[in-house]
This record gives C-alpha cells, structure tokens and sequence, in this order.
C-alpha cells in the first residue's frame, strides 16, 4: 500500500502502542532486560567459552614461544599469555582494538598485510576468522594477574564434592508461613525463598494474560479470539488443566519445543565457514525432533537415538530403523571446514564438534576445553578428552563432505531403506548407470586436480602459465586446465542434482573400525603422545560407567552412561533448559555450562527435586512442564513493585512472572495467523533439497538458487530453510540462534533495525494489509467491533474505550490525508492497513506479561 504522512492522530497512536525506535511497552516499573551490545568491563560466558576454545590454543601453539614470559626478553616488548600483556600492546603499540578488528593490529599482522606473524607459517582463514570474530566480541579473555603456571594434578575426589557432580536428591518440601498459597512443591520451594528474602508474591495475572502466556509458551502462537473467550469464560473446576492438556496434545508443541532443542543442537542446513556448502537432508533431522516432542519421547531414549540410534536396533527390518538412522544426524549436522584438504584435520575437527555438542547439550560442561590441554577450570584432564575423541574416531561420520572438495559428495551420505524388507534396496539399472557416472567424473576430476597441483609446483619454468609441466613433463595449458575441471564440475553438479536415490538419503553416522587414538600434545596432529583408553569422564565415574568392547565404537555406552539415572548431570541440566524457557531465566542461568565458570543454582533444592520426579517419570518432557506452568508462581503477574524490586531488582527469586521478548519465530508466525496467512501444514522437505551441490552463492549449477530460498513462505518459521551465514532476515533480525553455535539461551536485544523492519519491511506491510482485509471483511461489526477483533488478533485483548477513540480518529485522519494525496488505492483500505502495522510495531505485540 502507499503510505502517507505521519499525522497527530497517527503520532498519537504510536504513543499509545509504544511505537518507537527501540521502544519498550509503556507500563510501570522497569524495562524488561536487554542485552547492550557495547563493550563490556567483565566477559560473559559464551566469550569467556569462546577464548578457551578457539583463541587461548592458538596462541599457546603459535605466540609464545615468542611472546610470554619477561616482557624485557619477549620479541618487541609484547606478551600474550596474560590479559594485560595483551591488551597492553608493545614497541608497535596497543594491538587490539576491542569490536573493530579492522583497526586492530593483531588482525592486520595475522591476515599478513604488513607484519606477518606467525613468521613461519600463516595462520588458516577459518582460524583468523576465529580472531576476527573473537575481537568483534570484544575481545574477552578471562585470564587475570599473571601468566598461569601448570596446573596442579587434578584431585578428583575434591572435584566430585561439586554440587553438579552429587547426585540429586529429592528433599521434604519446605514449611512457609503463607500455607494457602502454594498449589504444588514447586510453589512451597519459591515461596519459602521469598519469605527468607523478604519478598511478597505479586498478584495473579489476568486470564486474558494467562491463556496468552500460556499458548506461546506452549505452542510458540497466540491464542485465538474463540479459545480466550472459552478459557475466560469457563469457570468450571480445571479449566487451566484442561487447556494444558490441550495445548501439549497440539502438533504445535513439537514444533515450538523442538526448535529450542534445535538451537541447542546448532542444527542448520549448510557446512558455513569458507565454503557453505549444502546439507540437503538436514531437514529429517529437524522433523525427527519435533515428532519426538509431540510423541513425549522418554528423554533418556531422545538421548541413546542421537548419540547411537544405529546401534539400538541394527535390524533393518524394524519399522523405526529409519528414524533410528536419522537420529544419528545429530553427530553431522555440525559446521565444517569443507576447505580443509587434510582429511585427519577434517576429522578432529568434526570430532572435536561432537564432543562439544555432547557435553555441553547433555551434560552442561565443556569437555572440548580440554582438547590442548587440561581443562582450566573443570575436573577435565586431556587424556578424557582423547578417551571420548577414540569413541568418535571409531565412528563414521556421513554429512555428504570430502576434504577439500568443492561440491557435495553423496558417496557420503547414508542411503534409508525403502522399505522393512532391506536396508539396502535395490537400485535400478538407470540408477546404477547414474552412479558409475558420477564415479567416473569423480576420478577425472582427482586426475586433473592433480595435475593442476602439481604443474602449481614447477615454478622455474619462465614460461608463464602455459609453460607448467605436470608430473610426467608434459606441458600444460592452465587456462585449458582449469576450464576443462569447470566442465566437469558443472557435470558433477548436475549428475547429483539428478540422483533418483537421493530421496531416501540422510545425514548420519555408524560404525567405523574400532580403534584407541592417541593424546595429541597441544592438540597438534603432528605431535601425538601416549594412546589413551576410550572412556568417559573421570570425575563422573560411577557404579554404571560405562565398560566398553573392544570391537565397538563406545558410542553405545556412551549414550546409555550420559542416560542413566546415575548420572548427576543429565537429568538436571534438561530440566533447568525446560525451567528457563518458562520463566525466562534457569534455576542456573548458565543453561549450558553446569561447571566452574557456571553459575550456581539459585533454588538448589527445587532443582534436584524437578530433577528426580522428572527421572520417576520415566522421562517425560510434557509431565515436566505440565508441572511447571500449573504451579502457583508460573500463574503470577509480571506488575512491578517498589518494595521487591529495591530488594531483587533482577527478579532472581520469582516474585512476579517475568516479560518476555518473543523470539524471531513467535513475532513472524503471529504475525501470519493474525492475518489469516499462515500455513500449518508441514512442507515435505526443505528448499535447500533443490540447491546446486555446489558452495552456496557460488557458480550457476542446476539446482534452485539463493533467489529461490528467498521467496516468501507462510509456513510456520521452523520450517524454513537455515543457512549458516544466511538465516532469513526476520529471524536474524529478532535474535534467532547462531546455528553455528550451541546456544540454550538466546540474546535478546532491543536495537533500531528491528523498528525500522517492522516500518517497512514488505513482509510485515503484507502481512498488515491481509489483516486489514480480514478484519474489513468480517460481517455484522461496527467500527468499534473491527478494531476490537484487530485488536484482539494481535494483542489477544479487546480495546479500551480510550483506545477506540484513539484509533478512530487515527484512521479518519489517515484516509482523508491519504485522499488529499491524490495516492491510486483504497483510501479506506490504507488506512486500516497502517493501522494494522501499527499493532504489528507496538511493545504490547512483541512481549508476553
């Protein structure tokens, strides 16, 4: 629609809805917390993670032996291996510039555009990118005082008297004074904390709220105008539970509740780094979580399945071998360097990914820390590091990459039976052609790659390009070289593209040749040291480790030692996840690190006792949470007060429900159903099935191109497609999960690019004038009566009288100025469609109370 000037009725409304850049909802007390995207005096979590895995290695390996120790005796005066030393800078001076890399001089010097350092050997793209990233951060490095000597031998017996390493234990609910208001121990448990911290529960909220809260926690979608009248409405014992068991029964719990797993999991459907190639069939994996969720899953099993759903049941003619294999996706879908030529460095990568990705999604601790060396602030020595790397080096992982390849390989991918009858299906003649065509294009390409290496190598030749000599002295025309390898990966491209068996292929893993690796000494290929047994982690060792067979992988008794009920981690750190996407902040804030540099649990008792009773449940996801949003203290206001906010400003204790910002996913697919658009039913598939194999964003291929991808979709937001370095603008806009990343608790960030999107990107103008449509459309209702059922599809609340006015006069003010503009359109039309957007940009849209 055309838009016009802002008038006083329109300025006015914006007031009213709180429509401004950054704006918060108007309301008493403080503003929700924000994450500030300046620099900070003190590193969070995620950098201080970021500095012990991907920069503190690097320059250990490749800075101090020039660089530490007597700042008199160090090359120019500069030490690193301290933070001041660092930050201070030498005779060059100061070398970082904290969030602006391109100022610093230590980026400068690594990317070799002046100094050159390391001297001996540049550092890779992935690793300087790594730098780039971390000094955009800012910089955060946690070490203090001095350069750290050896650590001590790790003491594991001092080590399990850590509160993450005792098992839980299901303490007698607390006495409170105030007897009649708990409704469950979880209630007994908080009101006990607030008695003993001085602090009054708020009020109840409003039904209105409730059933809003509810519904996108639950379903991550606003309730419709007919299920809040039925809930306010009912007054009948059990409504609540009544629309608890609804909500989890709805196939939208699966699809709100697997997305949090999928941030978790750091699912996406491309490689990232250098070169981003496709993961085709990473979207099985995203529809085997959110089956599991709706199916309420024992999560113990969730866990075996994605760890070693291959080696549960082997059969293949179980009718649920296939899921069982796509489980396993959740070892592939990682990103990799596909750049990486050196197959071993490829695979310890990989490997250290799937550590990480199993220790900190299932455990809460960063064993990948304890890559280089032991673990600087946990329990974790190298040599437990390299005992679950061997269980990993023992398995194969199929993600459709091959070192140093340009395009997808889907040699490398695992083929689905067809059917129960075999695992291995029969492929058609037709088929059998196609794939001893793609082989032959594959070993020509090996050849002239090769030759184009080794005709790089012969420099001496002063005949220019065309005067190289490959191996066997023969003369080679680069130009003519180079061409006929794009001819032939054009023609791998399209082979691929064509394969009739790619339907029934997935990421995945199973088993490799069983076998112990070594320690490699700072976690250098070249420097390996003593073979260290497959196991599990020393500190966590107890009447059910796992013990393991020689002639497997380990992966199995790694996954049933992670889901046993001895483990003291498990249990606690999935109930805490589900405890945070609740109520805004875990029982341990630090969702993903239950170690040293976590954060201590601020109900301890509560915890161990959701951790029990979610064991006594067999597991069950649905039974946790219908505990949890029943409860007394889920059920508060978020209303301020002055009393306990002097006293607990961040609402550490829960006395009122905190706000909450609705993710990326919540703000587009509300904004679809409020205007009647959005598609429930789920795509088979994903777009990126259709891309070139080819690095995405790169060469013409046959398959769908990035403008395709792009197109406008009305499914719900978690189905559409994830590209490492391309997530879709909203999502991105609004904070969604780097999928690069493990992250259990995202950013939430108040920014002007996203009021500015909400003014005038065409997707939100779309979405406001298919509401306008609907809401003009609807028979039998006055004006008030259209901007009440506006209203409520937005806001889930009717008008108030004040706000009718306000609105009335707002889109009388709007047609007449659109009229005077002489502007081709619906005056009438217009109006109501800026109205709309104006709903769509208002705090009271974006934030649950």
């Amino acid at each position: 629609m055309a838009r016009v000037r802002y008038t006083f009725g329109a300025l006015m409304l914006i007031t009213l809805v709180g429509v401004a850049i950054g704006a918060q909802p108007a309301m008493k007390g403080p503003l929700p917390k924000i994450t500030p995207r300046v620099a900070e005096a003190r590193p969070t979590k995620d950098g201080v993670d970021f500095f012990e895995n991907k920069i503190r290695p690097v320059l250990v390996h490749q800075c101090y032996k020039c660089h530490s120790g007597d700042v008199a005796k160090a090359k120019g005066h500069f030490v690193l291996d301290t933070h001041d030393g660092l930050r201070k800078g030498g005779d060059s001076g100061e070398v970082i510039s904290p969030r602006h890399p391109e100022k610093s001089l230590l980026i400068e010097a690594i990317k070799y555009q002046g100094l050159e350092m390391p001297p001996g050997e540049k550092l890779s793209d992935e690793l300087i990118a790594d730098f780039e990233k971390w000094v955009e951060m800012g910089a955060p490095d946690p070490r203090v005082g001095k350069a750290a000597k050896a650590k001590n031998k790790i003491d594991l017996a001092e080590a399990r008297r850590y509160w993450a390493f005792k098992h839980p234990v299901a303490s007698p609910s607390p006495s409170v004074q105030n007897q009649a208001w708990p409704l469950t121990d979880i209630d007994r448990h908080i009101l006990a904390r607030l008695e003993r911290e001085n602090l009054k529960p708020a009020g109840d909220a409003e039904l209105t709220t409730l059933i809003r809260r509810l519904t996108f926690d639950l379903t991550g979608l606003p309730p419709s105008p007919e299920e809040i009248d039925a809930f306010v409405n009912d007054s009948s014992p059990g409504g609540l539970s009544r629309v608890v068991d609804r909500l989890l029964d709805s196939p939208r719990f699966g699809e709100r509740w697997g997305r949090h797993w999928l941030d978790v999991v750091r699912y996406a459907e491309s490689t990232g780094k250098e070169r981003n190639l496709p993961y085709r069939y990473a979207w099985r994996y995203r529809d085997y979580v959110i089956d599991s969720f709706n199916a309420d899953k024992p999560y113990d099993k969730f866990i075996v399945e994605q760890l070693a759903g291959d080696l549960i049941r082997p059969n293949p003619k179980d009718r649920n071998h296939r899921e069982l294999m796509i489980a396993t996706s959740f070892l592939a879908i990682g990103p990799k360097s596909a750049a990486t030529k050196n197959g071993e460095q490829l695979q310890m990568d990989v490997i250290d990914d799937q550590i990480d990705v199993t220790g900190r999604a299932f455990l809460g601790i960063t064993i990948a820390c304890a890559r280089c060396h032991d673990h600087k602030f946990d329990p974790i020595p190298q040599t437990d590091y390299y005992a679950i790397a061997g269980i990993f080096h023992s398995t194969d992982t199929f993600s459709g990459i091959k070192p140093g390849r340009k395009t997808v390989a889907e040699e490398r991918l695992l083929q689905l039976p067809e059917d129960r009858k075999s695992a291995k299906p029969e492929l058609s003649k037709e088929e059998k052609e196609h794939r001893q065509e793609i082989a032959s294009v594959q070993g020509q390409l090996e050849n002239l790659h090769a030759i184009q290496k080794m005709a790089g190598k012969n420099k001496a030749n002063p005949n220019g390009a065309k005067g190289k000599k490959a191996a066997g002295g023969n003369k080679v025309d680069m130009r003519d070289l180079r061409e006929e390898i794009k001819k032939l990966e054009d023609r791998l491209d399209e082979l691929e593209g064509e394969s009739t068996a790619s339907k029934n292929l997935t990421m995945g893993v199973r088993e490799g040749v069983p076998s112990n690796i070594p320690l490699l000494v700072r976690g250098e290929l070249k420097e390996k040291g003593p073979e260290v047994p497959r196991g599990v982690l020393t500190v966590l060792k107890t009447a059910q480790t796992a013990h393991f067979d020689e002639r497997r992988s380990g992966r199995l008794e790694l996954a049933n030692w992670i889901a046993d009920k001895s483990n003291p981690l498990t249990a606690r750190v999935m109930v805490n996840r589900v405890w945070a996407h609740l109520f805004g902040e875990g029982l341990v804030d630090t969702v993903d690190n239950f170690g040293a540099l976590g954060d201590e649990p601020s109900h301890p008792e509560l915890l161990d006792l959701l951790a029990v009773q979610f064991m006594q449940q067999r597991w069950s996801v649905k039974k946790l949470i219908r505990s949890m949003v029943l409860s007394h203290v889920y059920q508060l206001s978020s209303d301020h007060d002055d009393e306990n906010y002097e006293k607990d400003p961040g609402d550490k204790f829960l006395w009122r429900m905190p706000r909450r910002r609705l993710d990326a996913e919540e703000i587009r697919d509300a904004m679809l159903m409020a205007s009647g658009q959005l598609d429930l039913e789920r795509p088979e598939g994903s777009p990126v099935m259709d891309l070139s194999n080819r690095i995405i964003g790169g060469g013409k291929g046959k398959g769908m191109g990035m403008e395709e991808i792009r197109k406008p979709s009305r499914v719900r937001s978690v189905y559409l497609p994830i590209l490492r370095g391309l997530v879709p603008e909203m999502l991105h806009t609004f904070d969604v999960a780097d999928p690069s990343l493990i992250v259990g608790k995202r950013d939430v960030t108040t920014v002007p690019t996203q009021a500015l999107f909400l003014m005038n990107n065409p997707v939100v103008l779309k979405q406001s004038e298919e509401l306008a449509k609907r809401v003009l459309k609807t028979d039998g209702l006055d004006q008030n009566g259209k901007i009440d059922l506006a209203w409520r599809l937005v806001l889930g609340r009717v008008a108030t009288e004040s706000e009718r006015a306000e609105v009335r006069y707002y889109i009388e003010d709007y047609r007449k100025s659109f009229a005077e503009s002489k502007q081709s359109g619906n005056p009438q039309l217009a109006a109501w469609t800026s109205f709309c957007q104006t709903l769509f940009q208002s705090g009271l849209f974006r934030y649950v109370y």
